[in-house]
């Protein structure tokens, strides 16, 4: 990485004009390795200073005392052809036009990777090239200098598409041309500058005139071997091109340069490009090289550089990371040998730390980097424990193949992440699944060392980490339920059943027999984690009562234990944001509703607040109201109260007039009932609902409803002798009014009588309170009125009081 770009393309330039002499020297023909491209190319960005100074310099790398002689040579040469900031390229070639000639079959050599990839996989990697072939000018660049015949045929087919667009719009035309050309002139100078004409045909390609060049400058490096290139221009539509350039070209460079100058120079791309796009075709281009490279001293290397990228601020960066550079990375992993030594325990450490570092912050950014990264290599894993099973060998192309399920494995994001092209094809695949199901229904994983690291391993470290998650951690929670879901549906339901329910279950269920363990488990994510994240991977009517069954047994466990319901509350928000599981819910809060404990009701009533958002207005009508209503008159006191949140949010969310009417009755009854009069606690619950509802409820319904019963409320508080509760009702009016107090016209009285008959006395009795009172012993009622709440309760106050244009305003009702 620190190698200067200008020397790193002087070795570059070196080794193939090298190469290209012995070959020219031995004059032996050379066996041709056809390397296959796909039709669409990797987008990654080269940023490379330039001086100006075309290099031609000749090297070996079997030979440094001669390729230093030659570079101490080229540094001294004047300047070239070419001027300032112009792109430049230069392709090797045979000095006379037989030797390039198709008539000639002495043909070019290629380095062939020791790597293991299957062609699908490698067909997969290379389809992130962009290259275009569908369109007519595709179809030309593709096929140039087969034969001197159809040179000219291709001369024929293109002039007339020349001489009539040669502006600069019209230039993409000029490229089968000029490449033909630049195949098959005998002068090496002419070849070259026409090579050098070709990157600078354009001064800012847009994508498919780039998709055009680099597609031509494959064929050319099929054609006539290694390629090197020099580039920086300030436009980044051309760092943009030479960035594709390195995915592109790498299956036709010598090892060496691939794995060395080209890597290291993508690299300095990833880090210094300011350009989104470019960054992004970095990425595209690593992957490939990542397809191709056979040099285990890179890994340290590629690992770094995966980090890099996936911790990028650009989202297009980092989708590209997930969906090439990812999954080719971890192909070389898995066949070094690093995918479980290495690559999956280093990223389940760093997530570790983060949890032990982040107890006062925890940094989710960073998790979710991590974990995704984690999720992106379930499918690896799962090829590789089906390729190291015990019955890998009886896993022959026989017959009828055994169908896939359509839904068998997760959506991929990207054909590189597809277990079928990782393994090789979809029929081998399903030959695979059918003897991994066999064996793990009736063998067993004895001598499957990868399965066994998975059950030994993995899963210990995974819900070890998730026990430490606190479960207030909304992000952590929904992260780690979507990698668990991923990776129960990728390893199947026998395993999910037989493995990873059943380990999870014996750590869940600890809380319903040991109550010294009880809130260890309650306040940690393992909950919610395994009730959102597992039970939800299969959705057969046996699979969807599992669920049930495992929530009414933790509601109907927290209520009557008397805990926090948090693991719970964080079930129920994972599950409602997905409208499949509303039905399923609300089955849950039946059971909760007709329970013999006022314990299980009450937390039921309250957990309806929860289900209410996004579910649909048929649902909360047929089901959840009559629940509510029902609750609403339990013999229990606390129940009732209970269901005061679910109401507010109906009054909230939901459009539907008679509903409306409905709940705004049974409120009323709740406000007017003399039995309610001297219920402090329902009170307080009303003014909270209140104030979280009120700005976003239906207009009508606030103003005739929820302002004037505050208005009353503080009337009445006003008569309150009990110091505390008349205390405690005024700082929730205070929070209600601060909600609401962009209604200024309908809110004005309200203002008043909490300013005339509350505040002065409030501010009367922290006064003697601190006189009389050792600070420390003053009582909660008193310290909700602190100095702080005061200043900033009057503040709001004189905002309403001092305009004399304001108060004018709102003495007008609008019409």
């Amino acid at each position: 990485q620190g190698i200067p770009q200008k020397q790193s393309f002087c070795s570059l330039i070196n080794f193939s004009m090298f190469e290209i002499d012995y070959l020219r020297s031995e004059k032996t023909p050379i066996p041709v390795m056809y390397d296959s491209v796909q039709s669409s190319v990797a987008q990654v960005p080269l940023t490379v200073p330039d001086n100006g100074k075309y290099l031609d310099i000749k090297s070996s790398s079997n030979d440094d005392k001669h390729a230093e002689t030659e570079e101490k040579r080229i540094f001294s040469e004047s300047e070239s052809r070419t001027f300032k900031g112009d792109a430049r390229i230069s392709l090797p070639c045979k000095e006379t036009l037989s030797s390039c000639s198709p008539s000639n079959k002495a043909a070019v050599h290629f380095d062939k990777p020791n790597r293991k990839l299957s062609p699908a996989f490698h067909q997969a990697l290379l389809s992130f090239c962009q290259m275009s072939a569908e369109s007519r000018l595709g179809s030309e660049v593709s096929r140039i200098a087969d034969s001197e015949k159809s040179v000219m045929l291709m001369l024929g087919r293109c002039l007339p598409h020349i001489v009539p667009n040669v502006l600069l719009a019209k230039r993409e035309e000029l490229i089968p041309l000029i490449l033909c050309t630049a195949c098959l002139h005998p002068e090496p100078k002419e070849r070259d500058q026409l090579l050098h004409i070709l990157f600078n045909l354009i001064k800012r390609p847009d994508d498919e005139q780039r998709q055009m060049i680099l597609t031509g400058c494959v064929a050319f490096a099929r054609h006539v071997g290694p390629t090197r290139v020099e580039i920086n221009h300030k436009y980044p539509e051309r760092r943009l091109l030479v960035a594709e350039s390195c995915g592109a070209l790498a299956p036709y460079l010598p090892k060496e340069i691939r794995s060395s100058l080209v890597l290291s120079m993508l690299q300095q791309m990833l880090m210094e490009d300011k350009a989104d796009l470019v960054r992004e075709a970095v990425i595209k281009s690593l992957g490939i090289i990542m397809g191709y490279i056979d040099d285990p001293d890179k890994y340290q290397q590629g690992f770094e550089l995966l980090l890099s990228a996936l911790g990028d601020p650009s989202e297009r960066v980092v989708g590209a990371t997930h969906q090439v550079f990812l999954p080719a990375y971890a192909a070389w992993t898995t066949e070094l040998g690093n995918l479980q030594l290495h690559l999956i325990p280093t990223l389940l450490n760093k997530i570790e730390k983060l949890l032990r570092e982040g107890e006062h912050g925890l940094d989710e950014h960073k998790l979710h980097m991590y974990l995704s990264a984690l999720q992106s290599l379930i499918p690896s894993l799962f090829a590789l424990v089906l390729q190291d099973a015990p019955f890998t060998n009886k896993a022959k192309l026989q017959g009828e193949v055994p169908p896939i399920e359509v839904t068998r494995f997760p959506r991929p994001v990207s054909p590189l992440q597809d277990v079928a092209t990782i393994i090789g094809s979809r029929e081998q695949l399903a030959v695979l699944l059918h003897l991994y199901d066999y064996q793990l229904e009736h063998e067993g994983t004895t001598g499957w060392d990868t399965l066994l690291w998975v059950v030994n391993q993995l899963l210990p470290q995974l819900i070890e980490i998730v026990s430490k998650i606190n479960v207030a951690s909304t992000a952590c929670v929904h992260e780690f339920s979507r990698f668990f879901w991923r990776l129960c549906r990728t390893f199947g339901k026998i395993f999910t059943n037989t493995k990873v329910k059943l380990f999870i279950y014996k750590i869940v269920h600890v809380f319903i027999s040991d109550a010294t363990a009880r809130n260890g488990v309650l306040t940690k994510a393992t909950v919610p984690i395994y009730a959102t994240g597992v039970l939800t991977c299969y959705i057969q009517e046996e699979d969807r009562k599992l669920l049930v069954g495992f929530l009414e047994d933790v509601m109907t466990m927290l209520s009557l234990s008397h805990a926090p319901l948090d693991s719970l509350k964080a079930s129920f928000v994972e599950l409602g944001a997905n409208p499949a599981y509303h039905e399923l819910l609300l089955t849950v809060l039946w059971y909760g509703v007709v329970h013999t404990s006022a314990l299980v009701r009450c937390t039921a009533a309250r957990m309806f607040e929860l289900t209410l958002r996004g579910m649909s207005e048929a649902l909360v009508d047929k089901r959840v109201a009559p629940a509510l209503v029902t609750l609403s008159s339990d013999p229990e006191f606390s129940v009732r109260i209970a269901t005061i949140p679910a109401f507010g949010t109906i009054m909230e969310t939901v459009t539907q007039r008679e509903l409306l009417e409905r709940v705004k009755m049974q409120l009323a009854s709740f406000l007017e009932d003399p039995q309610y009069q001297d219920q402090h606690s329902l009170h307080t619950e009303i003014i909270k609902t209140f104030g979280r509802v009120g700005p976003n409820a239906e207009p009508r319904f606030r103003d005739e409803f929820v302002i004037p019963h505050l208005h009353k409320l503080a009337l009445v508080n006003n008569q309150q002798s009990v110091d505390s509760k008349r205390l405690d009702i005024a700082t929730h009016l205070f929070e209600a009014y601060s909600a609401l107090s962009c209604c200024w016209y309908q809110i004005l009285t309200f203002v008043f009588i909490l300013r005339t008959s509350m505040i002065k006395e409030c501010e009367q009795k922290v006064e003697n309170r601190s006189v009389q009172e050792p600070q420390g012993s003053m009582s909660i009622a008193a310290s909700l009125v602190s100095e702080d709440t005061k200043t900033k309760f009057l503040n709001k106050m004189g905002q309403l009081t001092t305009s004399g244009a304001m108060l004018a305003n709102v003495f007008q009702r609008k019409k």
